[in-house]
């Protein structure tokens, strides 16, 4: 049993992580959304607008943040893991009696980690400009090196990626604490010297705003959500920190350093109005300007790795629950599995942030672009929700509605205000997001229409080994692994052996991977198996989708069933399946082509499942859709 002693200094650590990780995006907010609602015109500087808008930003950061993310959301976790994969596990099971709910369900959620990617580009972009831009308040001659210096920044943060995040993660949370720590300075300074404006925490405030003037306050709705950009982060980060760190480190520390930065912010425009350019530089003595500058380029880097990081698990799961191909997946850490790198999709997002930086040029440009892809989540995450409580906690259905619908009427107000900004630069991520649901539902339909054509032309297993060992063949030493994407079924490898080489190893395994909708199987739980006689077996691997496919590793399983394997004398037959697109099938003909070359293009089925490369034999199949 640990000491309280231990367990306190254990949480003090996973707190400190969790505010460099989980907190990162949500830290670096004070840089562009308070600027944001006035930089355009739109809303008035005025004393009463000034305290309506910072009095909208606490009660945000209270109901969408402290109530629904921290106190409800974090609830609702896939033994132990969070997110929006989670989230959509979580609901398919609550309502899997009910298959055309379920059906819609599975699209939103899809949708939903689709519009993630364009939240993943958006963040690292809007937030390395942000913190460059402080440049220009230190010397306005400097203007026309931000967005290069961005670039370079960029550039930088994704080269490093391969090398994993192991040997910088440790300064993540005293980096960001640190932050917090400054942000929570800056706004003492100018509320000390106007300590009247935390009347604004009234929410009368607030009301008040919204009532006096209901148009400029729409308007203003869509700049004020950017103040929780990154509460997603707070749920799908819960795995790696577990519930009270994470609330610990909201309470204690990120929100009361957001709030008096906001208000500082506030403070100072009262007295001088000229600096809303730019207010929270402006806040900084001119002495700590660079230095700010500096820690807040840092305090950016951090909340971007977070995003690139996140979409890298995000990814690697939709693979495992069959929306995406097969990717190549390098591990970085030998402790953390966690800790992984996916070169294809590093590399898609630098080339999707570096578009979005030459595009848009400016913070305040791409701040039109960033609402939409957060509100549209939060929409998701809430409607999810109101799924997991009514039929998987089986609340009662008033308290559902009454607990999810506040939350969904918050969100979607968030949300329509960001809708009229879609022409000034909300189409980027929306693109980004429909491109990537088309790829996820292509792959996922393209590998329904195999797995049918597969099973009409397949042959019954059992059946066939009883025909074969009416007059068997040659049996040679060693045992042979055949990968079988239907259990049942004769895989296409076995059939070609036998009928070029009319051989049959002295042990046959008929091995069918499962990929599950929860995050973890254990070991005990990984392996099924059923004799089939002579020597064979139907076995059947079982992984969660945050699991690494270890197909050798599990086989070694067996031994204690009576399967003796050695691996020297173990070969794996896999059948390749080309893809042959056809007119009048189940997808347009443009959706086959696409499917096939996404089929063509994924990484080697041999590599995904850790199969080692001297011990594979891959045999070629085509198969028509």
């Amino acid at each position: 049993m640990s000491s309280p002693h231990t367990a306190r200094s254990s949480l003090a650590a996973l707190t400190l992580g969790a505010i460099g990780v989980v907190y990162g995006d949500i830290g670096t907010s004070p840089l562009y959304a308070f600027k944001e609602v006035f930089a355009h015109g739109h809303v008035p500087m005025s004393a009463a607008n000034i305290h309506g808008v910072l009095s909208l930003m606490f009660w945000t950061l209270t109901v969408v943040v402290s109530l629904k993310y921290v106190l409800l959301i974090l609830r609702a976790d896939n033994n132990g893991e969070g997110g929006l994969i989670a989230m959509l596990a979580l609901a398919s099971r609550a309502v899997a009696d009910k298959p055309v709910l379920h059906a819609r369900l599975l699209l939103i959620g899809i949708f939903g980690t689709a519009i993630f990617f364009g939240d993943g580009v958006i963040t690292p972009a809007i937030s390395v400009l942000s913190a460059v831009e402080g440049l220009e308040v230190a010397a306005p001659a400097l203007h026309h090196w931000i967005v290069p210096l961005t670039l370079l920044v960029l550039t930088a943060l994704f080269m490093v990626q391969r090398l994993g995040t192991a040997s910088v993660g440790r300064f993540f949370g005293p980096v960001t604490a640190l932050w917090l720590a400054v942000l929570a300075l800056l706004g003492l300074m100018h509320i000390a010297r106007n300590p009247a404006i935390l009347v604004a925490l009234n929410p009368a405030y607030a009301i008040e705003f919204i009532a006096a003037q209901p148009r400029i306050a729409f308007v203003a709705l869509g700049s004020v959500v950017l103040c929780v950009t990154g509460a997603e982060a707070l749920y799908a980060d819960m795995g790696h920190f577990g519930k009270k760190p994470i609330r610990l480190a909201w309470f204690s520390l990120v929100m009361p350093a957001l709030v008096i930065n906001y208000f500082g912010q506030g403070a100072m425009l009262l007295a001088h109005p000229e600096n809303a350019k730019n207010p929270f530089y402006e806040m900084a003595p001119t002495w700590a300007l660079l230095p700010l500058i500096g820690l807040a380029t840092a305090a950016t880097v951090i909340a971007s790795q977070a995003l690139i990081t996140a979409a890298f698990s995000v990814t690697k799961q939709a693979v495992q629950l069959g929306y995406l191909p097969r990717l190549r997946v390098l591990h970085t850490s030998v402790r953390e599995t966690g800790q992984i790198y996916l070169p294809f999709v590093n590399w898609g997002l630098y080339v999707c942030i570096v578009l979005a930086v030459v595009l848009f040029k400016s913070s305040s440009n791409l701040a039109a672009a960033y609402g939409i892809a957060v509100t549209i989540d939060m929409l998701i995450t809430t409607t999810m929700t109101f799924f997991v409580i009514r039929y998987g906690w089986k609340y009662p259905w008033w308290l559902c509605a009454a607990a999810t619908g506040f939350f969904f009427l918050v969100d979607f107000t968030y949300f329509s205000a960001n809708v009229i900004k879609v022409i000034d630069g909300g189409w980027f991520p929306v693109v980004i997001g429909a491109v990537m649901f088309l790829l996820l539902m292509t792959w996922k339909q393209g590998r329904a229409l195999m797995t049918e054509r597969l099973r009409d032309d397949a042959i019954d297993l059992k059946s066939f080994l009883e025909a074969v060992f009416i007059s068997p063949p040659v049996r040679v030493p060693g045992t042979a692994v055949f990968l079988v994407a239907e259990q049942g079924n004769a895989p296409n490898a076995l059939l070609h052996n036998l009928k070029h080489n009319k051989v049959l190893h002295e042990t046959n395994l008929f091995v069918t991977v499962r990929h599950h909708e929860v995050p973890w199987i254990g070991f005990d739980k990984r392996v099924q198996m059923e004799p089939l006689g002579n020597d064979c077996w139907q076995v059947t691997l079982h992984f969660g989708f945050k699991n690494d496919p270890d197909v050798p590793e599990a086989l070694a399983l067996l031994r204690g069933h009576g399967v003796q394997l050695d691996d020297m004398e173990t070969s794996y037959f896999l059948s390749r399946d080309i893809v042959i697109p056809t007119l009048g099938g189940g997808m347009s003909f443009w959706r086959e082509k696409l499917f096939a070359s996404m089929h063509r293009n994924a990484a080697a089925a041999a590599d995904f499942l850790n199969l080692p490369a001297n011990r594979v034999v891959e045999l070629g199949a085509k198969v028509q859709i």
